[in-house]
């Protein structure tokens, strides 16, 4: 994760605990536990923060980013096509989400979140099947925010 130029790194890992919840944790390279939290659409509750991270704006980004990241359901209101892509438009309340799915295997490789028609964050997938995804780069587009992750196979 990049945050105003400072670097952390790290383990995260996410697992759906229940139909709407998800635990998200992120540990250091040695194990040591970052942060840690549940997470729905509507709902967030922070089991445990590093001091060092315990900031307003660190927990509401990542509270933000992964309620976003995490939705479930995308309502279609409108579809287009470009040279690669299949389009959705989903709008729920003020917010616009375009869903870009590759012409050649149906993989969603693209959300871009807007919020009264300015981009706010961009969500770019690498995947091979429709469940997992190899990669996942989040780039805020109105603050200096980063966030790379990567999938971690038993192999590796």
């Amino acid at each position: 994760m990049d945050i105003y130029k400072n670097q952390v790194s790290g383990i995260l890992i996410i697992k759906k605990i229940n139909a709407q919840f998800h635990r998200v944790v992120l540990t250091s390279d040695f194990g040591n536990k970052l942060i840690d939290f549940e997470v729905s659409e509507n709902d967030f509750k922070l089991n445990y923060v590093l001091p060092d991270l315990d900031k307003k704006i660190v927990i509401n980004f990542l509270k933000n980013d992964f309620q976003e990241l995490l939705r479930q359901k995308y309502p279609v209101n409108e579809s287009f096509e470009n040279e690669n892509s299949k389009i959705y438009l989903s709008k729920i309340e003020k917010k616009n989400y375009y869903l870009f799915f590759n012409k050649e295997n149906n993989l969603l490789k693209q959300i871009i979140y807007t919020k009264n028609n300015k981009e706010k964050i961009d969500f770019s997938f690498d995947a091979k099947k429709h469940i997992f995804a190899d990669s996942l780069n989040l780039q805020h587009k109105d603050f200096k925010i980063n966030i790379k992750l990567f999938q971690i196979t038993e192999t590796e």
